[in-house]
């Protein structure tokens, strides 16, 4: 699972670096689906999401019998944004060498944000979410 780190289902805020020259970071409200169960559900049946849905591991998405347009950002271990596509309903995703999460929102979300690729996110768990504590890998926050 991604430099042998497990994640939990749950929430929290998904923190997305200000741009340089003193833009504050912004604070998103995140799901994290992390158990097979929630990964296969995702966003599938909802009429919108309000913040981030976090799959994890995942390197791909397919938007089959979603009711609106995604924006879908690939992320590595780091979680660094490694590439950045909108997908309307009915597409599927190419697999993203060396992601290991997929993050998902709203079409549109993602350039309010300033998310592009080269960002590097920040996770504060909440409600359960994030990598269970006796797990390596980078810090989460």
């Amino acid at each position: 699972m991604g430099g042998g780190r497990r994640w939990r289902d749950g929430t929290g805020i998904l923190r997305v670096p200000g741009a340089p020259g003193g833009a504050a970071d912004r604070e998103v409200p995140l799901e994290v689906a992390a158990s097979y169960r929630t990964r296969t559900r995702g966003l599938l049946g909802r009429d919108g999401i309000q913040g981030a849905l976090l799959l994890t591991p995942a390197g791909s998405v397919h938007t089959f019998g979603m009711r609106f347009a995604i924006d879908v950002a690939y992320l590595d271990r780091n979680l660094r944004v490694r590439a950045v596509r909108t997908m309307r309903p009915g597409r599927l995703g190419l697999p993203r060498p060396r992601s290991r999460h997929v993050l998902e929102a709203e079409a549109g979300r993602f350039a309010s944000w300033g998310l592009v690729p080269g960002t590097t996110v920040g996770l504060v768990p909440g409600g359960g979410a994030g990598p269970v504590p006796e797990a390596d890998g980078p810090t989460v926050g």
